[in-house]
């Protein structure tokens, strides 16, 4: 979806949608090497996406297919899960729970680093807000959203360890 999208707003070359998908991916989810699911050759392959005008080349600049308009618009308009990582927050919250049987520096320790964890986290977002602040669209309010969340979890966790 996000190559998709992408080129839906713009045609680019091959290694400048590389970048955008991998610096998007990147900074909605974390870096990880699994993230980046379908490669821009399986989208070629697929017919979803082809070079602007026939043009050939490593990096001829490629656009969204009527077949890649469609596929978008499916993707945009599918179910989805709750944009929180199910796993991350049970054992966050499993720390929380089991916290009180470790020492009072042990539990310092633990809530610093899920302090470092959320200020991270907050970076990453407020990264991705600035790079995409000029776009259309609501992906701003989302995450002003997002970005207000970790902000009220940092202070409770600094409140937290302050307890502590």
């Amino acid at each position: 979806m996000a190559a998709l999208g992408a080129l839906a707003q713009k045609p680019q070359g091959y290694a400048a949608l590389a970048r955008e998908v991998r610096a998007f991916a990147s900074r909605i989810a974390g870096p990880s090497l699994d993230i980046l699911g379908s490669s821009i050759e399986l989208l070629r392959f697929e017919g979803l996406v082809a070079p602007v005008d026939g043009e050939d080349g490593a990096d001829a600049p490629l656009e969204v297919t009527e077949a890649g308009r469609a596929a978008l618009i499916e993707l945009l308009t599918s179910n989805l899960r709750n944009p929180t990582d199910g796993v991350s927050k049970l054992i966050f919250a499993s720390k929380l729970r089991f916290l009180h049987f470790l020492e009072p520096a042990q539990q310092r320790d633990q809530i610093d680093v899920m302090i470092e964890m959320s200020q991270s986290e907050l970076a990453r977002l407020q990264d991705l807000a600035e790079r995409y602040r000029d776009e259309p669209g609501h992906l701003q309010d989302w995450l002003a959203h997002d970005i207000g969340e970790v902000e009220r979890r940092l202070a409770w966790l600094q409140g937290l360890h302050a307890t502590l």
